[in-house]
């Protein structure tokens, strides 16, 4: 039976090159991907708006010309053009899992809706965005799912970008460089009252965690901070640090006062070129 069997195996046939093409083209749909490599999303940004075009075409190459013509941000890719070296990060504004909420707060907000159909479940998260030199951007976003509620908050948060002022009105120091803010200011969201004072080189971020990351990607590097009401709300905090870090612009000062507290309003390389 043995031999039967191998007298009955089919002979092996010969190699036969394929009919079919294959081409290294790329389609539109994905041009610039081969190889499983990514080109950058700003070569392939098609701009829709008015500002998005004037800043692809180069008529615009600093973000500080749309902020001094009162142009609108519409497009966060053009916040990606103008400011190359963008830092990003995630607050922790999600609950503390663990008994008795023992556990460490997480980037990610839970929530739930009770439906016939059962739980609905979203997330929100909150991030900031910042060129640690006089810009910053903060920004929630939900989804139900995490992914895209991270990506709607960074997306989100380039557009809320906004120009902080610096300065040094501490009275502890003659130093003038921008290292703190040139006055006190209060911001509110919420039962949260957060105030910010000016303090001395060296002394630090003296201020809770998360609202410290912002200031950071602000460019502040010393603060001091008096906080009131339900500061466990993490993004009420937030956000009256936002309300805080908008007033600091909102405030008049004299032109004889810029040189005394070391005021500058945006990039600090922006302030030198103009007083040259």
């Amino acid at each position: 039976m043995a031999e039967q069997k191998d007298k009955t195996k089919r002979k092996p046939q010969p190699f036969k090159k394929s009919s079919r093409k294959f081409s290294r083209k790329t389609s539109p749909d994905n041009k610039g991907r081969m190889d499983g490599f990514e080109s950058n999303p700003l070569e392939t940004w098609k701009p829709v708006t008015k500002l998005g075009k004037m800043v692809k075409g180069g008529e615009i190459t600093d973000i500080k010309q749309i902020f001094d013509q009162g142009y609108t941000i519409l497009e966060s890719e053009i916040v990606d053009t103008l400011l190359p070296n963008l830092g990003e990060d995630l607050l922790l504004i999600g609950q503390a899992k663990g008994k008795f909420g023992g556990g460490q707060r997480r980037i990610f907000r839970q929530t739930q809706k009770k439906t016939r159909e059962g739980n609905k479940i979203h997330f929100m998260t909150c991030a900031v965005v910042g060129n640690r030199d006089g810009y910053v951007g903060i920004s929630t976003g939900k989804s139900k799912e995490t992914v895209p509620a991270r990506d709607k908050a960074k997306r989100k948060a380039r557009l809320n970008l906004i120009r902080v002022r610096r300065g040094c009105g501490s009275w502890e120091t003659d130093s003038r460089e921008p290292n703190s803010i040139p006055f006190a200011v209060e911001g509110k969201c919420g039962s949260v009252r957060l105030k910010l004072m000016p303090a001395p080189r060296g002394k630090g971020l003296c201020i809770e965690k998360e609202c410290a990351k912002v200031l950071e990607l602000a460019g502040i590097k010393d603060i001091w901070s008096k906080a009131e009401g339900k500061t466990n709300t993490k993004l009420n905090l937030i956000f009256a640090l936002e309300d805080a870090l908008r007033k600091l612009s909102e405030v008049k000062v004299k032109a004889e006062d810029l040189k005394k507290l070391g005021i500058i309003d945006g990039k600090m390389s922006e302030t030198v070129g103009s007083e040259s």
